[in-house]
């Protein structure tokens, strides 16, 4: 019997278990397509395979857009985690970022039960050795033991297993991760169809056992008392005094100096790393090496769950031979009886550069093939899941025959991230950060449900529950706005709280927006000194949520208007569409770096083309003049 006779034929297939390929596959079924999730080892779905924590520093942002349109890393970061964090709460909100530690086990296990209660997704524990194609269209894929199973779409999420090497001082072996077999053939099977692969790096510390660690000697961090939520469906996080604990440390000049004495056994100084590893994540050897003015560097010591030992140390990314890493752990105050549970290791991995897939994340060489994760050059657990929803997304709609769904800079953290790919492309793992994002004022964590979950359920990824939570907070938002616009804050109510604070008196009654933009006063203080305020809130909404995002519209609403109205200045620009086939060797006008770009990168839109680093404004005016011909 024919081994594709075997098998039914799927709407997706989903090629890995990590976070972008669990992303993928949830988002592809619940659109109603018939999928199947294929990784080698199902005990490994959604592994945290380095550090045990999500979000932070835009990735943050990142995690609340992917619960707004109905992803379900939220969710899970929310149900696992052990401790909760909102970083940068001293700057403005357009940089607050959510970051939860994590219980390892206890995520990778609730991915596993999401998936699991999806009744149109399959699982499947296989090794993908092959693409099937006909006339550049995706067909299915092939196994190891020669399986073929036939697919509408197949989207390829394979992160570090790619050819992947592992590399712990002298020695190295082919490996995903550590303990993991790496994935070979896909990339001979890519390369053979036209594809541009390149090889990145990436490292991970030494786990330790937390018994050995003398605490005394380190500073505690806590969590927040009060703590945030990534999705917006969760109602309770754990408190304070339900919280773990993680802790500060710090290398020293004897610290660094036992690192040093390893360098000529390091495959990173001694050439057999020969790929760009994370430049915003260096392993600790780079970091002395690179920072070498400096005597000290922060380190972090973070549970991996609430029932073990095991410790992640995070900040000393090594690869160092094993004996250098233990001797300079012991070196480090606190940690000198520490017990080594796993060393650190680095690992090389095949990618594929990613001006070679549209920002529907679909391929650009092959039909229905599409791309999400490490595989297209990032770095992260956030990033990845980012690229799978959007895949998922779109390759479900491609099967159901309607128009992909593409979020633009000024609508999600997502957008800039995956127009950033496709239009710049990288060269090292690239990793999110707000800098990225030039309408970061718009694109807050606290508002990525007003800004997508109504496109989330429009698509049919968000569930009803979501979509009526969404109707009522934006309901008593806009309620509450309206309020507060009208009302007036009286000299006798508010005189008495603004001296104890060292602020002005008011001399006359003043609106409530205009009282509220001066520095350090918040609206709920105003709330709490006003019994009538007080009451006339109350009456709308019992929800902090509400009220934060009301103050934060209120506060900036100057700052608001003026990045709306360059969004809709870039607009136009944005959705004039330039011509799959279009001969950029006939525009003579265009500089020769210009045309080399466009041609490699082939932008869908004036907007697009005007972000591909090397093409001038000179150039992007070249392209208009003729569109308009």
């Amino acid at each position: 019997m024919n081994s594709s006779h075997l098998h039914p034929e799927y709407d997706v297939i989903v090629v890995g278990g990590g976070h972008a390929g669990s992303e993928a596959a949830a988002a592809a079924a619940r659109m109603g397509s018939r999928t199947l999730l294929i990784s080698m080892n199902l005990n490994a779905i959604a592994q945290m395979s380095c550090n045990p924590a999500i979000g932070g520093v835009a990735k943050g942002q990142l995690v609340r857009e992917i619960d707004a349109l109905g992803g379900i890393m939220g969710l899970v970061a929310d149900s696992s985690g052990v401790q909760f964090r909102m970083l940068n709460r001293s700057k403005g909100p357009a940089m607050w970022s959510p970051r939860a530690q994590s219980d390892r086990m206890l995520y990778a296990q609730h991915v596993r039960e999401q998936l699991e209660q999806i009744p149109s997704l399959h699982l499947r524990q296989d090794s993908v050795t092959g693409i099937v194609t006909h006339n550049n269209k995706v067909t299915g894929i092939e196994t190891q033991s020669g399986q073929i199973i036939k697919a509408k779409s197949v989207i390829l999420t394979n992160g570090t297993f790619l050819n992947g090497l592992i590399h712990i001082g002298e020695k190295n072996f082919g490996g995903g991760r550590s303990g993991e077999r790496a994935s070979t053939g896909i990339t001979a099977c890519l390369e053979k169809l036209g594809f541009e692969s390149g090889r990145l790096k990436t490292g991970t510390p030494p786990r330790l056992d937390g018994r050995t660690v003398d605490y005394d000697k380190l500073e505690i961090q806590y969590g927040d008392e009060k703590p945030t939520s990534f999705s917006f469906l969760t109602d309770r996080l754990p408190g304070i005094e339900e919280q773990m604990t993680c802790w500060i440390a710090y290398t020293t000049p004897e610290v660094h100096e036992v690192l040093r004495s390893g360098f000529d056994r390091s495959p990173m100084f001694n050439g057999r790393i020969k790929s760009v590893g994370p430049r915003y994540c260096p392993s600790i050897e780079d970091k002395i090496h690179r920072f070498a003015e400096r005597d000290r560097h922060q380190l972090f010591l973070e549970p991996e769950g609430r029932n073990t030992y095991e410790m992640y140390l995070n900040g000393f990314s090594t690869s160092l031979p094993e004996d250098t890493q233990y001797e300079a752990l012991r070196t480090i105050p606190g940690f000198e009886k520490v017990i080594m549970i796993r060393p650190g290791y680095a690992i090389e991995y095949d990618y594929f550069p990613p001006h070679q897939i549209r920002r529907s994340m679909e391929t650009k060489l092959v039909d229905g093939l599409f791309f999400a994760g490490q595989i297209n050059g990032t770095t992260g657990y956030e990033e990845a899941a980012s690229q799978g929803l959007m895949a998922g997304i779109n390759a479900a709609r491609k099967v159901q025959g309607r128009q992909e769904v593409v979020l633009q800079r000024s609508e999600a953290y997502i957008g800039v991230l995956i127009d950033d790919l496709v239009n710049k492309g990288t060269e090292e793992p690239y990793r999110m950060f707000t800098s990225r994002a030039e309408h970061r004022i718009l694109l807050r964590q606290d508002n990525a449900d007003l800004r997508l979950t109504p496109l989330g359920y429009e698509i049919g990824l968000a569930t009803q529950e979501r979509k009526e939570r969404f109707d009522i907070k934006d309901h008593e938002i806009n309620r509450l706005f309206d309020y507060l616009v009208e009302y007036r804050a009286r000299p006798e109510k508010f005189n008495h709280f603004l001296e104890s604070i060292g602020q002005a008196p008011l001399r006359q009654s003043m609106k409530i927006p205009k009282l509220i933009t001066r520095p350090h006063l918040s609206l709920f203080d105003l709330i709490a000194n006003d019994p009538e305020l007080r009451a006339g809130v109350e009456e709308i909404t019992g929800n902090s949520l509400v009220i934060e995002q009301v103050e934060i519209q209120l506060k900036y609403e100057g700052y608001i208007e003026k990045e709306h109205e360059m969004v809709r200045n870039i607009h136009n620009r944005e959705q004039m569409r330039i011509p799959e086939k279009i001969n950029y060797n006939n525009l003579q006008s265009l500089s020769s770096e210009g045309r080399q770009k466009l041609m490699r990168v082939r932008p869908e839109t004036i907007g697009q083309a005007s972000r591909i680093s090397g093409v001038s404004a000179s150039d992007v005016a070249v392209l208009m003049v003729y569109l308009n011909n």
